[in-house]
């Protein structure tokens, strides 16, 4: 009786556990993509996006917060996020999302498109004031600088050494530049954002409204 007691007890524990939260869960794929939530969901989307898109920008201001909280948190949904690079603005910014970490990577990556029309409008500013000396300097040092004068460092969250080391290493720019070969090259995908849900592109669906019913919760 006591062990029957005992296991019936145990049964209880696990009955009343708290259901995991997935959307604490972040994890990188082979080629570098941030997932976020559960590695082992059913369901796959995948996003193709570009920090300087203003579709990418309207669909995760309009998306993120009812994709985490339906799809996500309960584990049917992972989202990978692979990226488009359309500029250098935009690889600048997809390189210092990176640099925040896993952690820290989709909350940042959710900032910059709420703040996008600011620091895309410095940045564009900057290009215009300072074009000349931009063209003199290697890539590395244009990117440093687009960088700064967009003020990126600061909305995700980097000091300028940070942001400009960041820029700097090979290793970490290398899966950005896979992922926009593969992007544009490879699947020739028409435009950002770009989605695949369980590895089957959808297409006409940058907006929520028409992503939404290719969706299971």
């Amino acid at each position: 009786m006591r062990l029957l007691g005992a296991i019936a007890a145990a049964l209880a524990l696990v009955a009343a556990a708290p259901a995991t939260d997935w959307t604490h869960r972040v994890t990188q794929t082979p080629q570098g993509a941030f997932v976020l939530g559960n590695p082992a969901a059913k369901q796959r989307l995948v996003e193709y996006v570009s920090y300087t898109c203003p579709h990418c920008a309207h669909f995760t201001n309009e998306a993120a917060a009812t994709l985490r909280q339906k799809y996500v948190a309960n584990g049917s949904t992972a989202i990978e996020v692979r990226h488009a690079v359309r500029d250098p603005i935009d690889f600048a910014a997809t390189l210092l999302a990176r640099c925040t970490g896993p952690t820290r990577f989709f909350a940042v990556h959710e900032k910059l498109f709420a703040t996008q029309e600011s620091w895309f409008e410095a940045g564009a500013k900057y290009i215009d004031d300072n074009r000349e000396a931009l063209n003199k300097l290697p890539q590395g040092q244009q990117l440093q600088m687009l960088a700064k004068g967009a003020g990126l460092p600061a909305v995700v969250g980097l000091s300028e050494a940070q942001a400009n080391a960041c820029i700097a290493n090979a290793a970490a720019q290398k899966p950005v530049l896979a992922m926009t070969t593969e992007a544009w090259e490879q699947r020739k995908i028409a435009g950002t954002p770009y989605f695949l849900v369980n590895g089957q592109g959808i297409d006409n669906t940058a907006s929520w409204a028409a992503l939404q019913p290719h969706l299971k919760n």
